[in-house]
């Protein structure tokens, strides 16, 4: 598997964008594509070469640009363990929904701190978009990219800090 990496210019800043074929593995928040490499690496054991699948960065623009449902369309597969992947499959894009009723949906309903540990860990944030996860209260808490960030994207998807939908 070869992995192919690179920058990308969003209104958020600058991202590190990972992909394999025309399918998102990894997406860096902070702009690292070294960082992400080598995170992807020691996961995958994956060699690194070429810039990302041009599929995956137009879905993006287009999400950026408003259509929100252009992520839905991007092939992902993250790296994670079997909670995980159940975690991130339960978070949709155009809701949100807060970690003690994913526990729930998932049958742990003590298990809200590892549903937050699983959040934490996505590899894929914006496309697989655990920036919905919100608080039992409604209130914006925890991300990965910060809470800036956070309000910004939940603000680009029509979602005003403390409303549910």
């Amino acid at each position: 598997m070869t992995l192919a990496l690179g920058r990308y210019d969003s209104p958020l800043g600058q991202l590190a964008v990972a992909t394999v074929g025309d399918c998102v593995v990894g997406i860096d928040l902070r702009g690292d594509p070294a960082a992400l490499e080598i995170q992807l690496i020691k996961q995958t054991g994956a060699s690194a070469s070429g810039s990302p699948s041009r599929v995956v960065l137009e879905g993006l623009d287009r999400y950026f640009a408003g259509d929100l449902t252009a992520i839905d369309a991007l092939a992902v597969n993250p790296s994670g363990t079997p909670f995980q992947l159940r975690v991130w499959r339960d978070v949709r894009a155009g809701l949100t929904i807060s970690y003690s009723a994913i526990a729930k949906r998932l049958g742990t309903p003590r298990a809200v701190r590892a549903v937050g540990a699983a959040n934490g860990a996505n590899p894929i944030p914006i496309v697989i978009p655990c920036h919905r996860v919100i608080g039992a209260d409604g209130r914006l808490v925890g991300y990965g990219g910060g809470l800036e960030r956070k309000r910004w994207l939940l603000a680009h998807e029509g979602v005003r800090s403390g409303m549910l939908l």
